[in-house]
């Protein structure tokens, strides 16, 4: 037989539109006329990347329809556990068939039935009719419709490559013998997507297993007498499940629509049409790219619809993606000998301003050794400086661009220069003079979307940079190190990156220049706060491991202890760490529950929220959950820190993250510090290990108090809150006396502890369910406290009303600096969502406010120890607090003048208040 010529692709519409709506949940792409425009967005681009790399002849795209299919009339459970269709999916549907039929492109839908039956029927059709066809959809279900003309084509999606799988790879996947086992194993084990049940206690090892022996899910069910335990009980008492599941997951290969071969042939778009629809939607570069004449193609050549120009023997356009190194006129020189040095140097010098960035060889900026360095000061143009692997000639390499580096005069940009920063310190290095991190700059523009500098040039400059793992390789023990690649390939690398970066920089500057308060923020605290970040990690903070080791066999004496009560209780020992054994012993052996929960996988469901509400009732409840509080605390943190202890000066240098909270608080990673338990002793004791550097030092640590009731009594302008703050009263007994209506002399520590709750629970729109679980107190009495919380403070409810409208109107809400929270749900129709949003409406001003006031404290402190010369280091930020390792003889001085930079950073009509404290380690501090 000959091989066919003919290469038909099929779309799974829905399958693509829903996973383009979650690639964008996230970071949702609202235009100006405020539609989500992402599931179009990514449609399309799906779409368009076929066109331009698979080059088919012939395509057509699938859509299901609302009316119910012959599955639903067979079985009335399939897929009704799905939620509802999102709205923002509801809006793009009608509008990607728009752009598919733009293109020219049929759209195949047919009531009673889905997409994966229409296109198994076209798929069958075209394979007899001499055609290679691919079925494009991440659906592993398709798998069964595979033969020799037949393959899945699963599209790239969050990095991961196109994976296309032929009769090979579906029986390796599946582990099976044939393709049309595929249905058998989906009848074994269901499809929790689907809701389609299976046979209980089946999963994909057992249902291959089972089909290796059997054949088919109907040769399972004729052998069961054979099969030992649970197992033959579950496939004889679930074998009419079993076949119906099969059934339910056969995709149909006759459904009534004609295959008209001439009417799947791929031809010209209407470029009227879809020029209107990409503007409508505000799709600028995709229009760029699809429509416009691409600026690097020969000018010989005709227009993109110039039917002349279509690829030979294809009815293909020549779509256009982003400009790459491969098509964009460049020139990146490799900078390698002491002559050519000098004359970069001098040539930098005369600058006002450079970009740079350090290529290394691992991405631990503490440990990491310098490969090389690049230089960027006009567009298309850089420099490419290798350093040697020899410690003595890659410092002298370094310090010929010392002075540059340190020139107070010049502007540095770069991207994430806090990076490039910390790896020079190392070469002794201080990079001075005002910065420009590209990263830094778009987390202000965009706070929630990706801060990647490859992601960043495919959204702003249409350009797709050279990937590191394209040199490098995927991560994994098999990834090289940039010293392993040709000097040659790592100039062009290191090259685009610092080209690119200084693109990026000119757009992000406009941008920012449109918002007078977003770039205050940027140049008065953001940027200055790099380098002091830097430095933190730099210095690092003393952690005893001696003080760790004997706190974990504390630990480990205490798990063993309550292992063993837990055991007593269940009268068995189990794997408590199982969920599915203590789902057995809980709710099986014990009966804690008449109609326990489920997972998804049919488990039992023993998540935290379940525990906890058995715990006011159950002992054992509340054992389990001490006992997994302490192997968390034990394994994540204790265990864990001494191995984070840097050989180089044996302290921990936890990297802090400026571009990730959407309300603008810093982050940590290895260790996280904002996640180290404070609530439990044993949690605090953690703190007990982290002790100054020297015996010159102590630790000090200065801590905000109540800030974000502070702000938002500010921001309510409340009378009696503002009052209570001024006077330096108890808030939380003042807010108890308030809403439980008796003498401030008479409210009790319950009442307090209820008031605290409701004070920190009302900045995060608690819900009186939600107070009802904080206190453990019925709903209605949660419910009841609210009330009078806000009837006693109608200021607080008028902001929150106040804050949420605002955010109605402008989709975003913003701090006293003009830190924007954008909020694309706050209209939404969907009550859940719509929630969300106004609960961040309410908080994300506090908070944000909060960090920003934390963070000016920091620059304005950093400048001053600077100034001073102080022998003394900030090395820890961790929520409202800061720690010092403060030299004894300079401690008083630097108490007082933290306190006063603190409480000043950002005055408000609420006077702020800050703890201070000293000790041999951080818990005696804090």
């Amino acid at each position: 037989m000959s091989q066919p010529t003919k290469k038909l692709f099929l779309l799974d519409a829905m399958a693509l539109i829903y996973r383009a709506h979650f690639a964008f949940s996230k970071n949702p792409r609202i235009n100006s006329k405020g539609m989500n425009t992402g599931a179009a967005l990514g449609f399309t681009n799906a779409l368009v990347e076929v066109l331009n790399k698979e080059k088919p002849s012939h395509i057509a795209v699938a859509f299901d329809t609302s009316a119910p299919t012959f599955r639903h009339k067979q079985y009335e459970a399939y897929k009704a556990h799905r939620e509802a269709q999102p709205e923002d999916i509801q809006v793009a549907i009608p509008i990607v068939k728009d752009i598919i039929r733009a293109f020219n492109i049929p759209v195949l839908e047919l009531d009673g039935f889905e997409a994966d039956d229409i296109i198994g029927t076209f798929a069958k059709q075209a394979a007899r009719r001499e055609f290679t066809v691919y079925m494009m959809t991440p659906d592993k279900d398709f798998a069964q419709l595979v033969e020799d003309c037949i393959f899945l084509y699963k599209p790239a999606y969050m990095g991961n490559s196109v994976d296309i799988l032929g009769i090979p790879e579906v029986l390796k996947k599946f582990d099976i013998q044939q393709v049309d086992q595929v249905r058998d194993m989906l009848g074994l084990q269901g499809d929790a997507s689907d809701n389609i049940p299976g046979i209980p206690g089946v999963g994909p090892k057992t249902a291959s297993k089972l089909l290796k022996e059997y054949g088919s899910v109907e040769g399972v069910i004729a052998n069961a007498e054979q099969l030992k335990g649970k197992q033959r009980e579950r496939v004889i008492e679930f074998s009419e499940q079993g076949l119906l599941s099969k059934e339910l997951a056969t995709i149909k290969i006759d459904v009534p629509l004609p295959f008209e071969e001439e009417n799947l042939k791929l031809d010209n778009p209407n470029e009227p049409a879809l020029r209107k629809l990409f503007e409508e939607l505000e799709f600028r570069t995709l229009a760029r790219r699809v429509l416009d004449k691409h600026p690097n193609l020969q000018p010989t050549q005709g227009g993109l619809f110039d039917t002349e120009e279509l690829a030979p023997d294809h009815n293909q356009l020549p779509f256009v993606f982003e400009d790459s190194i491969k098509s964009t006129e460049h020139n990146y020189q490799l900078v390698d000998t002491a002559e050519k040095r000098a004359g970069l140097i001098t040539k930098l010098a005369k600058q006002s301003a450079i970009c740079f960035d350090t290529e290394t060889d691992s991405l631990d900026a503490m440990e990491t050794q310098l490969v090389g360095l690049a230089f960027a000061c006009k567009t298309g143009e850089a420099y490419y400086v290798p350093v040697s692997e020899k410690k003595d000639e890659a410092q002298q390499v370094v310090d010929e661009f010392k002075p540059l580096l340190s020139n107070e005069q010049i502007l540095k940009i770069g991207q994430n220069l806090k990076f490039d920063i910390l790896v020079l310190k190392k070469y002794g290095v201080e990079v001075a003079g005002a910065m420009f991190d590209t990263m830094i700059a778009h987390y202000l523009i965009d706070p929630e979307t990706s801060h990647s500098m490859d992601v960043m040039a495919e959204n702003y400059l249409n350009y797709k940079p050279v990937s590191i793992e394209s040199l490098i390789g995927k991560k994994g023990k098999n990834q090289g190190s940039m010293r392993d690649i040709p000097v040659e390939e790592v100039t062009e690398y290191a090259g685009e990156d610092a080209d690119i970066t200084l693109q990026l920089k000119e757009v992000f500057e406009k941008k920012l220049g449109e918002d007078e308060k977003l770039l205050k923020l940027f140049n008065r605290m953001e940027m200055p706060l790099v380098p002091v970040l830097a430095s933190m990690e730099y210095e690092g903070v003393k952690v005893e491991p001696a003080v760790l080791e004997e706190l974990s066999g504390e630990l480990a004496r205490d798990i063993g202890r309550i292992e063993q009560e837990i055991y007593e209780v269940a009268g068995a020992e189990f794997n408590i760490g199982s969920p599915k054994q203590l789902g057995e012993v809980l709710f099986d052996r014990l009966k804690l529950l008449e109609k326990p929960k489920r997972t998804k996988s049919g488990q039992y469901a023993t998540g935290e929220a379940i525990l906890s509400d058995l715990a006011t009732e159950h002992d054992i409840a509340r054992r389990i959950l001490d006992y997994r509080e302490l192997v968390k605390l034990k394994n994540t943190y204790i265990d864990a820190l001494p191995k984070l202890i840097s050989p180089r000066d044996n302290r921990i240098h936890t990297s802090y993250n400026q571009a990730v909270t959407a309300t603008g608080r810093l982050s940590s990673t290895n260790p996280n510090l904002q996640n180290i338990p404070i609530r439990t002793e044993k949690g605090q004791l953690i703190r007990k290990a982290f002790v100054p550097r020297g015996d010159d030092f102590i630790l000090l640590a200065a801590d905000y108090s109540q800030v974000e009731l502070r702000i938002m009594a500010s921001f309510a302008q409340d009378e009696t809150m503002i009052s209570a703050f001024q006077n330096g009263q108890d808030i939380h007994a003042a807010t108890a006396s308030k809403i439980f209506e008796v003498p401030l002399d008479e409210v009790t520590p319950d009442m307090r502890r209820k008031a605290k709750t409701a004070n920190f629970g009302i900045i995060y729109g608690v819900s009186a369910f939600g107070l009802a679980q904080r206190l453990s107190i019925p709903r209605s009495e949660a419910s009841d406290i609210i009330k009078a919380y806000f009837e006693q403070f109608p200021s607080v409810r008028g902001y929150m009303d106040r804050v949420i409208q605002q955010a109605r109107e402008a989709e975003y809400v913003e701090t006293i600096l003009g830190r924007k929270r954008y909020l694309n749900d706050i209209n939404s129709r969907n009550p859940t969502l719509r929630g969300y949003s106004e609960r961040n409406a309410i908080n994300a001003p506090i908070q944000g406010t909060a960090a920003d006031m934390i963070k000016i404290a920091m620059v304005d402190i950093a400048a001053w120890m600077r100034q001073e010369k102080l022998k003394s280091r900030m090395i820890l930020q961790v929520h409202d607090e800061l720690v010092f390792d403060a030299h004894r003889d300079e401690q008083e001085k630097l108490k007082e003048k933290v306190c006063e930079l603190m409480i000043n950073a950002l005055p408000l009509d609420v006077p702020m208040e800050v703890g201070t404290g000293l000790g041999e380690n951080w818990l005696q501090a804090h």
